[in-house]
């Protein structure tokens, strides 16, 4: 008889065991589901990034600085290399062909072709200089130009060339081929230009 209640007390003891084990298993199985929930439903974090360089603009105290554009609405105008002029314009060594932008938007844009009248003479053409524009894109149909630009050095512009200046860039034209051709496009058509 000692056997068998040893061995029942024994097999007692060990159902005792699993009636709390099976409850805890449970528990610890929910507990960890809750746990996989939570972090599916949270990505773990990663460490932050340092955050890139932010562009920042500063208004410049000197002149020439950009209009506001007021843009109107704009019209359709068209304009055909037969028959085009190229007259003076800013530049004394310079002739433009206008085609005709400032009119289709109201004055917000101004595009020409511009003709470089050579040979470059430095005296008149190599002035340093910067223009109160919003924007100025320029893009070389034929020849090349030579131009010293604030920040950036001497550069050669050749066909096929395209660059930006922007807002009170100081650059300065060095030199230029007898075919130097190049478009240019300028936010807003009428700006400063400031020679030193």
């Amino acid at each position: 008889m000692a056997t068998s209640s040893k061995s029942s007390s024994k097999t007692t003891k060990a159902a005792l065991a699993k009636r709390v084990a099976k409850p805890a298993a449970k528990v610890a199985t929910k507990a960890a589901g809750k746990v996989a929930v939570k972090a599916a439903a949270k990505p773990a974090r990663k460490p932050a990034a340092k955050p890139a360089v932010k562009a920042t603009v500063k208004s410049v105290a000197k002149p020439g600085k950009p209009p506001v554009i007021q843009w109107k609405p704009q019209k359709f105008v068209v304009t055909h290399v037969k028959g085009a002029e190229f007259k003076p314009g800013l530049r004394s060594y310079a002739h433009y062909r206008d085609l005709a932008v400032d009119k289709a938007t109201g004055g917000a844009v101004q595009a020409h072709v511009i003709r470089l009248i050579g040979p470059c003479d430095p005296k008149v053409v190599s002035l340093p200089h910067y223009h109160g524009v919003q924007f100025q894109m320029i893009y070389m149909l034929k020849g090349w130009m030579v131009g010293d630009y604030e920040g950036q050095g001497k550069i050669r512009m050749e066909e096929g060339s395209c660059w930006i200046q922007p807002n009170g860039i100081r650059h300065t034209v060095l030199d230029y081929s007898h075919n130097c051709e190049m478009v240019e496009i300028i936010l807003p058509a009428n700006f400063d230009t400031v020679t030193f």
